[in-house]
This record gives structure tokens, C-alpha cells and sequence, in this order.
């Protein structure tokens, strides 16, 4: 490791940060009610349109943020893009209100092209943060990474409660006034000017390759992850009902968030005053993956009491391995992309991730039949990305660094 002298995180990036955490509560408290608003006495939909309307909704997000991507780096730029966004997003969840199937629909649609406006502009306006600083990308975005996770749990926790408990209603307006909350911190912030760079050059080659490894490593990662948690869920169902840690139901699902949080602050402080390279980052991020399945495989198909520490320890593993590689995937892209289409190139990371995510559903009867073989791939697959990228950097003159 090497220590990083006298460069620091600014209060931008706080207000980015700040901003994301109020958007991401926001919008999952909203997808946290949105199945229950439409199966409830207001609209009584069929719970298979239900989540069918639900699949829809969040599929389509993958497809507006490339195009919000596209407006915020060729047409209005990046901080209108977040603005716009923002609002357009508020917008919809008022809509929500209405109780009807338009007012559902509109309130989604609302939502789904307001979140395709902000969610790449405003990572692509926190990556340039950083572009005459890179040895502090990764500890920056993994503070963006835990923003992301606190606005998720609060999100789902109070707006989910409030919906559910006091009306939906309610719930829908306190999200749409967080969202134009979550506006603020980025009036405080400026557009950050870059220079275009030459697209001919020795230098472009490699970072293409750079780019095109981490497209692939971000796709499958997120899928593997999506497959260790039918085994993960079916083990925490079954280990909550023998444990005798008295551990209340909640607490059981909120296991692997209470590693990532803690993990994330420490990867923050550690990584914003020594530097190492972004290629370890990932190295050790998938072993860590490896023997987090690895361990998940082991326990048997009915377990006992012994089996909750060893679970517990692979959850911890598994949020080691997520530090290592969520948030140093959008520093490599950062760090490797003309930042004049870093918002178009993160919206089009997000196509390898559904991708991948479509190709396991096709098989998900088969692993909830058998959920142990969901380990066995994820094991497999991450020791083999774990091999590839250590060839990589031997072969390699000019690896991620």
C-alpha cells in the first residue's frame, strides 16, 4: 500500500452523497409499497399483473437511464439531468396518490424517466470529483456506495412503515418531498469542467479493454450475487427457526447489511489514506466471494445449531467481497472512460447486470428446487474470475492500476 499525501475528499462530495442517500430512501420506500398498493382495496389488482406491472416498472429503468445518460452528457449536461430528474421523480410519486390505474401508470412512468435522468448523471458527477485525484475514486465511491445502502434501509424502514401503517398515500407524498429534498445539496454544487480527450491513442486501447472486463466482471458479479441468495435465504429461513441466538426475524434479513455498513466505513477511512490498486481491490474482492460460497456450500441441506457462525461468517466474507468490487467498478470506469460520456457508459454497466440477471431466471425453479447448486456455480464462477484476473495482470502491461 501506499500513503496518499495531502489529497482530500471535498464538500461536494458530501452533497452528492447527501442527495443520493435522499433519493435512494425515497425511491425504495416507494418500491417497497408499490406490489401492496396495487394487490390492496385501492386498485385490487391480480397479484400476478401486480408483479407483472413491478417487473415492467424496474426493467425499464435499465433503458431510461440510457437515455437520461445521453441528455445529461450531449444535450443539457449532467447537473440539469440530476435536477430534472429529481423533480420529474417527485412528480410521479404525487401522482401515485391518485387512486386509480392512470394515476398508477402516469406515477410510474414519472418515476421510471425521472430516475433514468439522475441516477447515471449524478455518478458520473462524482466520479469527476475526482478525475485529478484517482488515488481517492475508490475510497469516494464506496462513501457514495454507503450512502446508497443508508437510503435503502431508512427508505425501506420508515416510508414502507408509514404506507403501510398510516396510508399509502402518505407514504407516496413523504417520498416525493424527499426527492425534492434530495435537489438542495446539488445547488450548492457546480458543474465540473473537462476537457475532451483524444480518441487516438496508445493509451485508449488499453483502457477499452479495462472498460470492456469490468462490463463483464459488473454483470456476472450482480448475478452470481442474485443467485447466493436463494441459498442464503433458504438457509436464514432455516437457521432462524433452530438458533437459539433469539435473533428477532428482522434482524435475520438485515444480516448481511449489518457487515456491509460497518465494512464500507472502514474501507472509506483506510482507503482515503493509503492507496492500492484497483485490480488488488477486485482480486480480493472475488477470492472473498469464493470462500464466502465456498463456506455457504459446506453447511448441508438441513443444518443445525453449529451452522449459524459459520453462516454469520460467510455473510461477512460475502460483504468483504461486495466492498471490494461494487463501488471500485465505478471508480475503474471513471478512471478509464473520456469523462465527457462517463454517464453514458455507466447507464449502458447496468445492460450486462439485466442481462445476466435474465439468463439465471430462466433458471430459478431449478435452483429454489436445489438451492445448494446456486453455491456451487457462485463458487465456481468466482474462483474463476479470481484466476482470470491474476492472468490478466501478468500478461499485462498496463493492468488496472
Amino acid at each position: 500500500m501506499e500513503k496518499i499525501q495531502n489529497i482530500f475528499h471535498t464538500k461536494e462530495t458530501f452533497s452528492y452523497a447527501i442527495s443520493k442517500t435522499l433519493e435512494r430512501m425515497a425511491y425504495y420506500g416507494l418500491r417497497s409499497l408499490i406490489v401492496l398498493y396495487m394487490i390492496g382495496e385501492v386498485l385490487k389488482m391480480p397479484n400476478e399483473d401486480a408483479l407483472e406491472v413491478y417487473g415492467l416498472f424496474t426493467a425499464s429503468l435499465v433503458f431510461s437511464q440510457i437515455i437520461g445518460a445521453i441528455l445529461g452528457d450531449l444535450v443539457i449536461g449532467n447537473r440539469k439531468a440530476i435536477i430534472f430528474g429529481m423533480l420529474i421523480q417527485a412528480l410521479g410519486a404525487f401522482s401515485l396518490c391518485i387512486p386509480s390505474i392512470n394515476g398508477l401508470y402516469i406515477g410510474l412512468f414519472f418515476i421510471v424517466l425521472g430516475g433514468g435522468l439522475y441516477s447515471p448523471n449524478i455518478i458520473s458527477s462524482f466520479g469527476k470529483l475526482y478525475l485529478n485525484k484517482t488515488k481517492l475514486l475508490d475510497a469516494g465511491f464506496t462513501f457514495f456506495y454507503l450512502a446508497i445502502n443508508l437510503g435503502a434501509f431508512f427508505g425501506t424502514v420508515t416510508i414502507g412503515y408509514i404506507g403501510t401503517k398510516i396510508g399509502w398515500n402518505a407514504g407516496f407524498i413523504i417520498a416525493g418531498i424527499i426527492m425534492l429534498l434530495s435537489i438542495i445539496p446539488i445547488l450548492f454544487t457546480k458543474e465540473k469542467e473537462i476537457e475532451t480527450e483524444s480518441e487516438n491513442n496508445p493509451i485508449t486501447n488499453q483502457r477499452i479493454i479495462n472498460v470492456s472486463i469490468v462490463f463483464v466482471l459488473v454483470g456476472i458479479f450482480w448475478a452470481i450475487y442474485e443467485i447466493s441468495y436463494i441459498r442464503i435465504f433458504d438457509l436464514e429461513i432455516k437457521l432462524s427457526e433452530i438458533s437459539t441466538l433469539d435473533l428477532p426475524r428482522s434482524l435475520w434479513t438485515s444480516l448481511n447489511s449489518m457487515f456491509t455498513l460497518p465494512l464500507s466505513i472502514i474501507a472509506i477511512v483506510l482507503w482515503s489514506h493509503f492507496y492500492s490498486s484497483q485490480f488488488f481491490k477486485l482480486i480480493v474482492g472475488f477470492v472473498f466471494g469464493a470462500i464466502s460460497f465456498g463456506i455457504l456450500f459446506l453447511i448441508p441441506e438441513i443444518p443445525n445449531e453449529k451452522h449459524t457462525i459459520i453462516y454469520i461468517i460467510s455473510l461477512l466474507f460475502l460483504g468483504i467481497s461486495e466492498i471490494h468490487i461494487s463501488p471500485v467498478i465505478n471508480s475503474v470506469l471513471t478512471q478509464y472512460t473520456n469523462p465527457k460520456y462517463l454517464a453514458i457508459l455507466i447507464s449502458l454497466a447496468f445492460i450486462p447486470t439485466r442481462l445476466f440477471a435474465l439468463i439465471v431466471a430462466q433458471f430459478n425453479a431449478y435452483l429454489y428446487e436445489y438451492p445448494i447448486v446456486a453455491m456451487l456455480i457462485g463458487m465456481t464462477a468466482m474462483t474463476i474470475l479470481s484466476i482470470g484476473l491474476i492472468i490478466y495482470n501478468r500478461i499485462k502491461t498496463n493492468p488496472l492500476q
